[in-house]
């Protein structure tokens, strides 16, 4: 499979920022009561509230998707910005931010659930009491939400991580493993069960999965879950992490210890993040999409739920300001695009 290059924007906001990500339904009911039956000009409405609900604050990756990406849609359409959540990214934990924005009639709530099940019934909630729920980078049941702005396409994100690590550890293959983010996370579940169908294939024939770890998008824990595979399969050729606070706690401890070279690392990260660690050899390439196109993206969604522009149903389409018109999808999805790969031939010509 060969990786497609996706938008890439690379504005001044996201040049400051050296990354260590976590790091991706046709319902119509609920949803605010707009008043008539469509927007046939397609024009937002001013004065939007809405709030990011990340898989936890302070973690490098929302923080751009949020506040580097959704914060500057919601000024283009004259909306009110927020950003809340929880400090860890726990299967329930974004229950009670839920409740809340919805007592305090929130119009747009965008969401990364930390767990599928966990947050239904609250966003279902907050669906009667007239929000629009707009699922980004991890996805609810479509049921609980009004659409998904997916980062890339589950099947091309497994086949661009096997890919990566197949053309890194080479033609003789060995073991791999996986090191993911938190064991509820539905994006990284829905990862690992299609990288496996793609291991089943007779071209990775030769590659072996010897175990998946979860690290819980922690620096500290990601890094010792690193070391610990080493420890328990001393024959390993390769690591996948699906997460940018994985790959990048992995690659801290590939770099530094005698593995390096010998092990090969693959995953989601960001150039900034993973620079120094393409150049000193410890990874060979790795891949991502853009966070703060996601957020962007996933703003002008909840607005044009919010204006009755759309309702989340297969076919209609809108504009997302500087992206470009969008079409929605099967089960209310909107996709961003596709998997971009990073190596050291690229690598410098981005700044993120």
């Amino acid at each position: 499979m060969r990786i497609r290059r996706i938008r890439i924007v690379a504005t001044a906001a996201l040049a400051a920022v050296a990354l260590t990500l976590g790091a991706c339904a046709e319902d119509t009911g609920g949803g605010t009561d707009t008043g008539d039956t469509g927007n046939a000009a397609g024009t937002i409405k001013e004065g939007l509230k809405v709030t990011f609900l990340p898989k936890q604050v302070n973690n490098p990756y929302f923080d751009t998707s949020d506040n580097k990406g959704g914060k500057p849609a919601v000024e283009e359409f004259k909306g009110q910005y927020a950003q809340t959540g929880p400090s860890e990214a726990s299967p329930s934990a974004q229950v009670s931010y839920i409740n809340t924005l919805s007592q305090q009639g929130t119009d747009v709530i965008i969401i990364a659930a930390n767990d599928q099940d966990a947050v239904c019934g609250s966003l279902m909630e907050a669906k009667t009491a007239g929000a629009k729920i707009v699922t980004y980078d991890s996805d609810t049941k479509p049921e609980c939400r009004d659409a998904f702005v997916n980062q890339a396409t589950s099947e091309g994100i497994a086949q661009a991580q096997i890919k990566l690590i197949s053309d890194a550890v080479g033609p003789e293959g060995g073991e791999i493993a996986i090191l993911s983010a938190t064991a509820n996370a539905t994006n990284q579940n829905a990862w690992i069960e299609l990288m496996k169908t793609e291991l089943a294939k007779p071209e990775y024939s030769k590659l072996t999965l010897v175990a998946t770890v979860y690290g819980d998008d922690q620096d500290e824990k990601s890094f010792q879950e690193a070391q610990g595979l080493l420890s328990k399969y001393p024959n390993l050729k390769g690591i996948i992490s699906p997460t940018t606070v994985g790959i990048a706690a992995a690659a801290r401890y590939l770099s530094g210890s005698s593995y390096k070279g010998k092990v090969q690392l693959t995953g989601l990260g960001t150039p900034n993040q993973l620079r120094e660690y393409v150049k000193d050899g410890t990874v060979k390439a790795f891949a991502l999409w853009n966070p703060a196109d996601l957020g962007y993206l996933a703003a002008y969604t909840g607005a044009a739920l919010a204006s009755g522009i759309i309702t989340g149903k297969e076919g209609e389409t809108f504009t997302a300001g500087k992206l470009g018109e969008y079409t929605v999808g099967a089960n209310g999805e909107v996709l961003l695009g596709d998997p971009f790969e990073f190596n050291a031939s690229n690598i410098d010509e981005f700044n993120f």
